[in-house]
């Protein structure tokens, strides 16, 4: 379990820096645009992400 987990946090960084490496004004831009949300859209955005995330457990596993 403990090698599972930190292999799918490996895989999270590997994704999470694509973009900021391949295009860095997308990336900052986009941050830019986050940051002038509202918390209520950032805590919906977040708690999408989970649900998917979620959702993708369930089907794939």
């Amino acid at each position: 379990m403990g090698s599972s987990l930190l292999m799918a946090f490996a895989l999270m960084l590997i994704i999470e820096g694509i973009l900021p490496f391949v295009a860095p004004a997308a990336w900052r831009e986009t941050f830019l645009r986050l940051a002038s949300m509202a918390d209520g859209q950032i805590r919906f955005i977040g708690l999408s992400s989970m649900l998917l995330g979620v959702l993708l457990l369930f089907v794939f596993s």
